[in-house]
């Protein structure tokens, strides 16, 4: 039986009918202030998106208007945010150059023909064919709480971001590198060189592919990292996409066998908490859709009983990406992206956008 917080507060925090807004990062920068990081484009697989970033001074309360940190010829997405133990924040992008063969090929019904002729244009523009070097992955860094950024380096994806280890190195559990797996890569410095310590591969190769992870480290030291697990014939919808998991007690240098976790949806963010228990929060895409969570004592064991519903009134299975903080002990912000309610007064209104959800843990 799924659990209801005590307490839900639901906001929009950035919606425009013009921007198709998804795939949020959050993070506390060291002064306090929360930054929000998302990606701004035209419609889900566009070839012209931005990353962007927001700012709340007030734990979430309010926030800045969207600034451009990210830019270039080509189609930039996956944006997520690691800090540094000295306070500085490391951006890593995915960076997309798309071929005019893959909107192509798109099902008729896919998106208005107009617009995929427009994406066709778009990416046959001379500019945009002689940006290929731009595909891949970079980092950014800032070291004023991410009000401006270096110039990008390349780097490896994280769609959440990683975490910094006790040596003070960082690492992050990327996929984009390794076919069907998860890689884990770490860095002394920010500014230095990304290397690969590990590749966690996906058990059921050929029915399933791993993707799209998210790495915490406990109280104890074991790292956790929190795993996509997607059909290989692509269907959102099936009853057997449960996020997987798998552990490191030594820094990261080696893995436990990945274990299928009982939570069913994607993608995962793990967070761990004042008291030392992780929560792990990701969308579903199964009706009822929308948010959920489970917290687990020990990070690996998962009560399915327990599952936390924080949100469940989406009308489409577009949605998800949350990722959660806790603003203060037993309070947590969760944001994500989702449409908002229909409005049949306004047709241009229904992109979706970057929400959030305030909660608390007590009682749970």
């Amino acid at each position: 039986m799924a659990l209801t917080p005590p307490s839900l507060t639901h906001r929009v925090i950035f919606q425009h009918s013009e921007y198709y807004c998804a795939w949020p990062a959050l993070v506390r920068a060291a002064n306090g202030d929360l930054l929000l990081s998302f990606c701004r484009t035209q419609e889900h697989i566009a070839p012209d998106g931005c990353v962007v970033t927001m700012r709340s001074t007030d734990h979430g309360e309010t926030w800045s208007e969207p600034k451009i940190a990210f830019n270039t010829t080509i189609d930039n997405r996956d944006c997520g945010l690691t800090v540094a133990p000295d306070g500085r924040i490391v951006m890593h992008v995915w960076s997309t150059f798309w071929i005019s063969t893959a909107y192509n090929s798109l099902p008729y019904e896919s998106y208005a023909p107009e617009i995929v002729e427009g994406w066709m244009k778009h990416v046959a523009n001379p500019a945009y064919l002689n940006a290929g070097h731009e595909h891949g992955g970079w980092t950014v860094i800032s070291d004023d709480h991410g009000e401006t950024w270096s110039e990008p380096t390349r780097g490896p994806d994280s769609v959440h971001g990683g975490i910094a280890l006790s040596n003070g190195s960082l690492l992050i559990a990327a996929y984009r590198s390794d076919w069907c797996s998860i890689s884990v890569h770490t860095t002394p410095d920010p500014t230095q060189p990304w290397t690969k310590r590990a590749v966690i591969r996906c058990p059921e190769i050929k029915t399933h592919r791993f993707g799209e992870p998210h790495v915490a480290q406990l109280p104890s030291g074991r790292i956790v990292v929190m795993i996509r697990c997607t059909a290989r014939q692509y269907d959102d919808r099936r009853d057997d996409l449960h996020l997987w998991q798998t552990y490191s007690d030594d820094h990261g240098q080696t893995w436990s066998v990945p274990e299928r976790t009982p939570m069913l949806g994607f993608p995962p963010h793990l967070t761990v908490l004042h008291d030392g228990r992780l929560l792990c929060t990701y969308g579903r895409r199964q009706a009822p859709f929308g948010e959920r969570g489970m917290i687990s004592d020990d990070g690996i064991t998962w009560d399915p009983a327990k599952e936390i519903i924080i949100r469940d009134d989406n009308e489409t299975p577009d949605l998800g990406y949350p990722a959660s903080i806790e603003t203060s002990p037993g309070e947590i912000l969760t944001v994500y992206y989702q449409k908002p309610r229909y409005d049949p007064t306004n047709e241009h209104k229904h992109k979706v956008g970057i929400h959030s959800t305030r909660w608390s843990t007590r009682g749970l």
